[in-house]
């Protein structure tokens, strides 16, 4: 895999993402979520473990980010459960070692909420696979804090770039980089033909007022 400039990533991981349909845009039919939400994007970063490539170029964005901006970093932590095999690739990538964090402590045993071993004073960067309200990867990131370590960053692969989500890191003092983000993506896709240059202000929408598309 030829190297790629942290510029280049954000187009490329978003190509990826679309042609592996990890990502899928629909404007006109919008995607119904958990929650009740019309949305014109459904994600689902965990088809990105089935490609080794798209997986390695993942791996190697973060391991890139790492080195770049973060080279103090001494431990990994995946959260649970998605970013548990991203977290792996990248440490191993950078010969650190890795945890990951559940989304609440175990109520038998030792009651762990972070697997593996983080000790206070250390320094952890925290991998996501996807960034939408950003509640649970502030969870993950205060357990890390509350462990008596201190957080670098939270990085994930991609991101709906809410301005809900940006506010809540920046107010809990933690640090948010993705390899790929919304932006991105609608620029990928109508280069690639995915969606038409018509309903680029539809899809922009979205996410400036999630709660009123699709009505």
């Amino acid at each position: 895999m030829s190297k790629l400039t942290l510029a280049e990533l954000p187009q490329e991981i978003a190509k990826s993402l679309l042609e592996i349909e990890a990502v899928a845009l629909r404007p006109n039919e919008p995607f119904t979520w958990t929650s009740g939400l019309k949305s014109p994007i459904y994600c689902d970063n965990r088809l990105t473990m089935a490609y080794p490539a798209i997986r390695d170029l993942i791996a190697e964005g973060f391991a890139t980010i790492i080195r770049e901006r973060y080279p103090d970093a001494e431990v990994i932590a995946g959260t649970s459960t998605a970013g548990i095999p991203h977290a792996a690739w990248v440490s191993q990538k950078l010969n650190l070692p890795m945890a990951y964090i559940r989304d609440k402590a175990k109520g038998h045993g030792k009651q762990n909420q972070i697997e593996g071993r983080i000790a206070p004073g250390q320094k952890v960067v925290v991998i996501e696979d996807l960034i939408s309200t950003g509640g649970s990867s502030l969870k993950a990131a205060q357990a890390v804090r509350e462990a008596g370590a201190e957080v670098c960053a939270v990085l994930a692969i991609f991101t709906y770039q809410f301005e809900n989500a940006a506010r809540s890191f920046a107010e809990e003092g933690f640090e948010l980089e993705t390899l790929s983000n919304y932006t991105a993506l609608i620029e990928t896709a109508v280069k690639l033909g995915k969606v038409a240059e018509s309903d680029v202000a539809a899809l922009q929408s979205w996410r400036q007022d999630p709660q009123s598309f699709g009505r």
